[in-house]
């Protein structure tokens, strides 16, 4: 059997008993045309290596197949493994499924550096994965770019500019050392069950990380800001050892609140600090 022989998802779903688990966060897209437009994002996959984060039934998995890449996936519901053999064995050598909790996963070990991440991530630990991704210590990451479903409220949170409602610590963290947009939304019908919320799939890609400045300065400035994000900084930051001056010497007004200062602005805070 070869990936064009391949029965229809519905089907495959029916056959293995998979109905989606809210426990676990899923909801399955079946959509061929928009899992290809998913696939496209990160641009072309002929060759590449590809690492997703919960595949389920595979639907995702068929279009990163389709295009060319080789798939590392983990998933968690040992249902699904079965319907992911089939798949495996219709891309001879180019899928392999790791089972097991994504977030215990030793990524790099299993995929190798310059893997792209393309997954439509599973509700309840998608702001983990992406936090984790973001935050890590060594840069350029391990990835090549980051082509994630989320929630659309997640997803504007994102990519969100400095003075808006969405903008928050999680615009901050994604934002500092990456380039981060929103490729496109998806109405709520094209998943099986339909979710309550839209969603949106975000793409990002690594930049020049500042210099002078850390990832674990900048998290622990942005939970300083943001844990009290109706409170003036003065306020916000005291418990902060040197931001106050940090402010003072950057000349940030300190009546000011978090959501008011840029990306830049908090690089600069970082770095005095």
């Amino acid at each position: 059997m070869t990936l064009d022989d391949l029965p229809p998802l519905r089907e495959v779903i029916a056959r293995h008993g998979l109905a989606a688990s809210k426990a676990l966060g899923q909801n399955f897209l079946l959509d061929g045309q928009l899992l290809d437009r998913i696939a496209r994002v990160p641009g072309p996959l002929d060759g590449a290596r590809v690492y997703e984060v919960g595949p389920g039934p595979g639907g995702l998995t068929r279009a990163l197949l389709r295009a060319g890449a080789s798939v590392t996936a983990v998933e968690r519901d040992d249902r699904c493994l079965p319907a992911l053999a089939e798949l495996a064995e219709a891309a001879p050598g180019r899928l392999s499924v790791v089972p097991g909790d994504a977030m215990d996963m030793d990524e790099e070990a299993a995929v190798g550096r310059g893997a792209h991440i393309v997954a439509n991530l599973p509700y309840n630990v998608g702001t983990a994965l992406l936090v984790r991704w973001l935050t890590g210590t060594e840069w350029a990451p391990w990835w090549a770019s980051l082509t994630l479903m989320f929630q659309k409220e997640v997803a504007e949170r994102i990519v969100a500019a400095p003075d808006s409602d969405a903008y928050g610590r999680l615009a901050v963290l994604a934002q500092w050392r990456t380039s981060a947009s929103l490729a496109f939304t998806v109405h709520r019908s094209a998943f099986v069950p339909p979710p309550k919320v839209m969603s949106a799939v975000v793409h990002i890609r690594p930049a020049a990380a500042p210099e002078g400045v850390t990832a674990a300065r900048i998290g622990q400035l942005t939970a300083a800001a943001f844990g009290q994000r109706r409170k003036m900084l003065r306020q916000s930051l005291k418990s902060l050892p040197g931001a106050l001056g940090a402010l003072e010497q950057l000349g940030i007004d300190p009546a000011r609140r978090a959501e008011t200062v840029s990306v830049a602005e908090y690089v600069a805070i970082a770095r005095a600090l």
